[in-house]
């Protein structure tokens, strides 16, 4: 598939991506009347269906990465060319700003006002380790023995994750970035930002060391 339409599939899939993970915050806050479980249960249930709509809409195209670890860790194993992993990169951080200020938008929230919510110390950056560790397994296995299953998988995963994770499983480099300019539900303060991207490296370089050992690869790409 020609690189102009995988990248464009990358950044309109991260774009709505961004916009479900925010929008769906704001909305459940504001209909959860105070009753912050209730918020959480509403983001997660629709991230994840989200999450399924999305693989199985672009997959077919770019492989449905929208997360800069999966594209260097897919890079890292001979996928993906390393000059295509960091257009990748780009275009998820900019489909992931792009997804923020729309949710922000159709909210009549301030657009790309940067968050207050604290997410820090070692326990938010070791769950974010875990979070992107347990993705990236996720992604490796099934890509690699049962691709049709990936879209579920990964959606089931990352719709759990919000719960058995103290930081509710960013996972995602260009994801984390992008919320800190959201003062909302989803939202985390620009100076918590550097800690869950350490944990996120951590976990997607584990992972994929792990996987190559668990389940070595078919052909080495990914087929989400």
């Amino acid at each position: 598939m020609d690189l102009r339409r995988r990248a464009t599939a990358e950044f309109v899939g991260t774009a709505l991506l961004l916009a479900a993970v925010v929008g769906s915050g704001i909305m459940g806050e504001r209909l959860a009347s105070g009753n912050v479980g209730l918020a959480l249960l509403a983001n997660s249930l629709a991230t994840g269906a989200a999450l399924t709509a999305l693989i199985l809409t672009f997959g077919p195209i770019s492989g449905a990465h929208f997360n800069p670890a999966v594209s260097i860790a897919d890079a890292s194993q001979g996928g993906l060319r390393w000059s295509e992993a960091l257009i990748y990169a780009c275009v998820q951080f900019l489909g992931a700003f792009a997804g923020v200020g729309i949710a922000d938008a159709m909210f009549n929230e301030p657009t790309y006002a940067f968050s207050t919510h604290a997410r820090s110390g070692a326990a938010q950056g070791f769950s974010e380790a875990v979070a992107t560790f347990g993705l990236l397994a996720v992604v490796w296995g099934c890509s690699r023995r049962r691709s049709s299953a990936v879209p579920f998988a990964v959606a089931a995963y990352i719709t759990a994750a919000y719960w058995f994770t103290a930081s509710t499983s960013f996972a995602n480099p260009a994801v984390t970035a992008a919320r800190a300019f959201t003062n909302t539900f989803a939202g985390i303060r620009p100076l918590d930002v550097p800690l869950f991207w350490v944990g996120q490296i951590v976990g997607a370089a584990t992972a994929t060391l792990l996987l190559r050992w668990l389940v070595p690869p078919i052909s080495g790409h990914l087929q989400e």
